[in-house]
C-alpha cells in the first residue's frame, strides 16, 4: 500500500473477502495514501487474512456468511468520518475512489458510487458479470433504473451509513 505517513488518512475502505489473496497481493499496493484498508475476511480458506496483514491492511474477521455481513462488519470496525467500500476481487482501480472521496468531502454529494470497468481479461469472473448482468437487467425491469452496475465502489460518511440502521 501506499505510503500511509505521506498524507493523512481521511477514509476508511472496506474490502469485504473471501478467498481473495491473490488479488490482494497486486490491489493493496495500489490503495492511495489517504485510504486506511480494513479487509473484511468472511469465511477465507486461502491466505487472505496473512496477505492482507503483511501488507499493512487492519484485518477483521465476520463469521457470519454473505457480502451484507461483512461489509456491516467493515463499516463498524472503521473509524475515519468518511468510509468507502469496494470489492477486493481486483476489478476496481483502487484510485478511481479518490474523486468520489472529494464530492463526499465538498458536500456536493451525500453518496458517491462507482461502476465497475475491467481494465483486463480474466480480472472480473464470469459468473460475477453473468451475477451483475442479471440483477441490473431485473433492476431495470421492475423500477425503472438506469443502471449498468450494482455501485460496488461507493463512499460517504460513515456516520450516515450507520444512522441507516441497516441489519
Amino acid at each position: 500500500m501506499a505510503n500511509r505517513t505521506a498524507r493523512a488518512v481521511v477514509c476508511d475502505l472496506v474490502l469485504p473477502c473471501k478467498d481473495e489473496e491473490a488479488a490482494l497481493a497486486d490491489l493493496l499496493p495500489q490503495v492511495p495514501a489517504q485510504f486506511r484498508v480494513i479487509v473484511v475476511d468472511n469465511g477465507s480458506v486461502d491466505g487472505t487474512a496473512d496477505v492482507a496483514r503483511g501488507l499493512g491492511a487492519t484485518v477483521v474477521r465476520e463469521e457470519r456468511p454473505g457480502y451484507g455481513a461483512a461489509v456491516h462488519a467493515g463499516v463498524t470496525a472503521a473509524c475515519s468520518d468518511y468510509v468507502a467500500v469496494m470489492d477486493g476481487d481486483g476489478s476496481f482501480d483502487p484510485t478511481d475512489l479518490v474523486p468520489l472521496l472529494d464530492e463526499v468531502r465538498t458536500g456536493r454529494a451525500d453518496l458517491a458510487v462507482g461502476r465497475r470497468r475491467p481494465a483486463a481479461r480474466g480480472v472480473w469472473p464470469w459468473h460475477a458479470r453473468a451475477g451483475n448482468t442479471l440483477v441490473v437487467a431485473w433492476l431495470r425491469l421492475q423500477i425503472g433504473l438506469d443502471a449498468h452496475d450494482i455501485a460496488p465502489m461507493r463512499v460517504c460518511r460513515r456516520q450516515d451509513l450507520l444512522d441507516l440502521d441497516l441489519r
